[in-house]
């Protein structure tokens, strides 16, 4: 019984942890961000590093859940 409940938090878990990587904004913006790169302003770029910076930090605990999740689902 709490192996099945393990298994169906590592799901869980597993589908968020997609879901925050695949909302994160790409690193390059490749020749479309050069061209409108001066549309910009200081606001809009401060809100976008904010919001990637939540989503970077929750990637890395979801991940780390995840990893020890599995380590204990293999223990039990």
């Amino acid at each position: 019984m709490l192996k099945t409940v393990l298994t169906v938090i590592q799901v869980l878990l597993a589908i968020f942890l997609i879901a925050v990587v695949l909302l994160q904004e790409g690193k390059t913006s490749g020749l479309s961000g050069a061209i409108s790169g001066g549309a910009d302003t200081f606001l809009s770029k401060n809100k976008a590093k904010s919001w990637d910076a939540k989503l970077a930090r929750w990637t890395k605990w979801v991940a780390i859940a995840f990893v020890v999740l599995t380590l204990v689902i293999s223990l039990v």
